[in-house]
């Protein structure tokens, strides 16, 4: 039980823990003004502001706050990081896009009378844009500093 008091009262795992969750509201409070409510918004890894920014931001920054930018903590965090945010603006953005290409080609083969692919119907939003990830990251970052003055 102490080990999860540990863990739920560190630095550590509440900066991130709260950029997340921070960010998830805020993504659907935007969604909800732009397409009504959906509670698959909340756990959506798509849209705007990024959870995936505010957590990988919120971590890098308490871990250079605690640990110091010259740690090893902070360079395997800093480096981790970076390899999520380039996963989610590049690599998942690319699959967004095929994704959206071959529901196109399933829609036209139907329209033509052909027989459809044998696909299922592809997710068309996975990855973020860089604003996205940069409105995502300054919520990881005040999540931080937050974090940080907190007395425990």
């Amino acid at each position: 039980m102490s080990h999860l008091v540990a863990l739920f009262t560190s630095k550590y795992f509440l900066a991130p823990a709260i950029g997340w969750a921070v960010a998830q509201c805020l993504k659907m409070i935007i969604d909800t003004f732009r397409s009504g409510f959906s509670k698959e918004r909340f756990k959506s890894n798509t849209g705007m502001p990024s959870s995936h920014g505010a957590i990988v931001a919120a971590l890098i920054v308490i871990t250079g706050i605690l640990k110091g930018t010259g740690s090893f903590e902070f360079a395997v965090v800093l480096f981790f990081g970076s390899i999520v945010l380039f996963d989610a603006t590049g690599v998942r953005f690319e699959t967004q896009r095929q994704g959206k290409a071959l529901n196109n080609l399933n829609e036209e083969r139907l329209e033509e009378g052909k027989q459809p692919l044998d696909i299922i119907r592809f997710k068309e939003k996975l990855g973020h844009t860089l604003i996205e990830i940069i409105v995502g990251a300054v919520i990881g970052i005040i999540s931080a500093i937050v974090v940080y003055h907190l007395p425990i």
